[in-house]
């Protein structure tokens, strides 16, 4: 199944990695991985971020709180199983 991250985005639930709050405080391992990472980021077109979504392949900013991602992304595991 696929989970729409807005700005136009849609990846599949089974590539996600995990979905973070985009000004929550991080742990300095997430911190330094998105710095690694950042030639794989996707910056939110629309607006300010509002989460972090790590995919197998990209890093997503979304204008999507990390609270309605994660009932988007559990409503299509129940539709899935």
């Amino acid at each position: 199944m696929y989970i729409h991250l807005g700005d136009d985005f849609v990846v599949s639930t089974r590539d996600i990695v995990g979905i973070f709050d985009f000004k929550a405080n991080m742990s300095p391992i997430v911190e330094e991985f998105l710095k690694k990472q950042k030639h794989k980021v996707v910056p939110s077109v629309n607006g300010t971020p509002k989460s972090i979504v790590v995919t197998v392949q990209n890093i997503y900013y979304s204008p999507l709180s990390s609270s309605t991602l994660k009932k988007r992304a559990q409503f299509m595991f129940e539709i899935d199983s």
